[in-house]
């Protein structure tokens, strides 16, 4: 919509300079990524809001009437409205309370003349942010939407802390560990997609270490910034479920873990838990980067990362019905499967290490010596629960004060540091004899040594 330029109030045109003190640079920040609709019958204070908050915001929009104000929300998604209250036909609050009932989510900074306790308890009611006395100055507005986009910005980040809390997943905050071959191709797939927008679908047992590895693509992408928010797609009732990932309007009206996300990354774990009218819905996000919250006659556009993660084998779930076949496609574009703990054993004792560092600070206890027994009976464990069962082991052990009987080691263990000349061999040999398949001729042939080196180290250590 053209500008019609009007002389601007006097007390706002004397100070459209205003703002460059001190916070000028921290309100830029703010405003940079905000896009802003401002609806008003005077031009003079349509082109005076334009010129104040123009250069500043991503993105600003302006609109005469209520009416107009609707077709434009219609058409664009805003991050916030700046609506004069007395208009002709519709006044601002009505027409605020009428829009919250059909989808209307950005924020709001209502401008009137008139300061009565009435309006503005309309105003709280109707979901107005702030509220503005005219005639005003250009600080005064520009801190009002700095100041309003703040908050904004404080209730995401206190409402992802205190989902992080109830979720309790500290032990999928760290990082990918190891040096063995198939972490280290893990981290060679996620260096060549962490900047791409393709969603990432993690497979792999239980306790493999799919969440650190979504954790590792979001820090190394270039959203490591904005906000990383896991959902444990097994937790919520399947009846709560599209509420919980896509907001609701109405009673108890919140906003959704999708939202929540917008600019960073989604992380749906066990994703083929999804129910089918979810999956549904999903498909649509991540073909469109448009939510439509329940209840809402109105879509919000979406900038999200999508990462997933399974230990169920998608494609019979998809044989058996209880997972979409395009859904399926769309997210099996690259897939990155994450090595069981038996399969990489020269990390053990890294892995080991860690854990014990964190879990005897946590715990406010001495760390147990790591001897070159323990490790080797570690070495030689099945680990049915992988990575996870390592560390609540190593946390169990604390406890107690003691390993296990099976992984206490002996005299040997007691007198040789964990990483003597022989602990290193023992690790190396039994890693690559593992990634060899058990295949003592092959592992020979990698270790550049007789296949009877192999059978005397393997009789020696009782492998």
């Amino acid at each position: 919509m053209p500008i019609h330029g009007q002389t601007p109030p006097p007390d706002a045109d004397a100070d459209r300079g205003a703002g460059t003190g001190p916070l000028t640079s921290e309100i830029d920040a703010i405003l940079a990524p905000v896009s802003i609709l401002v609806v008003d019958d005077e031009p003079g204070m349509r082109n005076f809001l334009l010129r104040t908050l123009g250069p500043r915001c991503k993105r600003i929009a302006e609109a005469a009437s209520a009416e107009a104000a609707s077709r434009m929300l219609d058409a664009h998604h805003f991050d916030l409205v700046v609506l004069d209250n007395v208009m002709p036909g519709q006044s601002g609050l009505d027409w605020l309370a009428e829009q919250r009932r059909v989808g209307f989510f950005a924020e709001t900074i209502l401008m009137t003349a008139y300061a009565d306790l009435e309006t503005a308890i309309h105003a709280l009611r109707v979901g107005a942010a702030d509220f503005v006395l005219k005639p005003f100055r250009s600080n005064q507005i520009l801190n009002a939407v700095a100041r309003c986009m703040d908050q904004r910005y404080l209730r995401r980040e206190n409402f992802l802390l205190k989902y992080e809390l109830r979720a309790d997943n500290r032990s999928a905050r760290g990082r990918l560990i190891g040096t063995s071959p198939g972490i280290e191709a893990v981290r060679a797939t996620l260096e060549k997609v962490a900047r791409l927008p393709t969603p990432v679908l993690f497979t792999g047992e239980s306790g493999t270490g799919k969440e650190i590895a979504a954790r590792t693509l979001h820090a190394m992408s270039d959203r490591a910034d904005k906000p990383f928010v896991p959902v444990n797609c097994a937790a919520a009732s399947p009846d709560r479920m599209a509420a919980e990932l896509f907001g609701e309007l109405g009673p108890g009206a919140r906003d959704g873990l999708l939202l929540h996300a917008s600019g960073g990354t989604l992380f749906l774990d066990e994703v083929s838990e999804l129910p089918l009218p979810v999956q549904a819905a999903l498909l649509r996000v991540i073909e469109d980067g448009r939510i439509r919250p329940g209840g809402s006659e109105r879509e919000i556009p979406l900038n999200l990362r999508f990462v997933l993660a399974t230990n169920a084998d998608l494609a019979a779930k998809v044989a058996e019905g209880q997972f979409r076949k395009d859904l399926y496609h769309r997210v099996t574009v690259l897939s990155v499967a994450m090595p069981l703990l038996r399969d990489r054993v020269g990390d053990i004792a890294e892995l080991a290490q860690l854990f014990m560092d964190q879990s005897a600070r946590q715990l406010g206890v001495a760390p147990l010596p790591l001897g070159e027994g323990t490790v080797l009976a570690m070495a030689r464990h099945d680990w049915p629960g992988n990575v996870r069962e390592l560390r609540n082991l190593i946390e169990r052990s604390l406890i107690l004060g003691a390993f296990p009987p099976g992984f206490a080691g002996g005299d040997q263990a007691e007198a040789e540091p964990t990483e003597s000349l022989h602990a290193v061999e023992r690790r190396h040999i039994l890693a690559v004899l593992e990634a060899s398949g058990g295949n003592r001729a092959e592992a020979a042939r990698r270790l550049g040594v007789s296949r009877k080196t192999i059978d005397r180290k393997c009789a020696m250590w009782d492998v």
